[in-house]
């Protein structure tokens, strides 16, 4: 029987020179001179500082840039409100990776309606689907990619 897994994943040493590329840039630009703008992470967490939340939202364009031109999807982070505490605005960032059980659930669901001669299981964080045919596999897939889960899905694993 053929197969592939679904999974949801981060490569996090491309998210760090993400990271770096975007601190670089904000402490050349001319409109942070002076300013203590930065982007920290500490594995799948990142904290964007700044003065004011203006800044906050410029360094989210710049590291979505960053992020996209190293192929990470820019649907993995899921940022928290804007704190403004005194003379810096903080927000908080996760790298989401992995598939969470209500999702795995939702991917399950949306397998069994295609009504495709294919069986999907939860394996932890990543969900496996089977069948006899290599084309009702790729159209699970075409499924998934069409369907709008929130969170960026990579299909890895095939095996005939």
């Amino acid at each position: 029987m053929a197969s592939f897994d679904v999974v949801s994943r981060v490569d996090l040493h491309e998210l760090t020179n993400a990271v770096d590329q975007t601190n670089r840039e904000v402490s050349n630009r001319f409109d942070f001179k002076g300013t203590n703008a930065r982007v920290e992470q500490v594995g799948h967490e990142l904290t964007l500082r700044a003065e004011v939340e203006f800044q906050i939202n410029q360094i989210r364009e710049i590291l979505a840039a960053k992020m996209a031109r190293r192929g990470i999807d820019l649907g993995c982070l899921e940022f928290r409100k804007v704190v403004v505490t005194g003379s810096e605005a903080r927000q908080m960032a996760t790298a989401r990776h992995g598939i969470d059980v209500d999702l795995a659930r939702k991917i399950v669901k949306l397998v069994k309606e295609s009504e495709l001669k294919v069986q999907a299981t939860i394996q932890g964080e990543q969900v496996r689907v089977s069948g006899k045919k290599r084309d009702d596999l790729q159209q699970v897939i075409a499924t998934l990619q069409g369907a709008n889960l929130g969170l960026p899905l990579q299909f890895v694993n095939y095996r005939d």
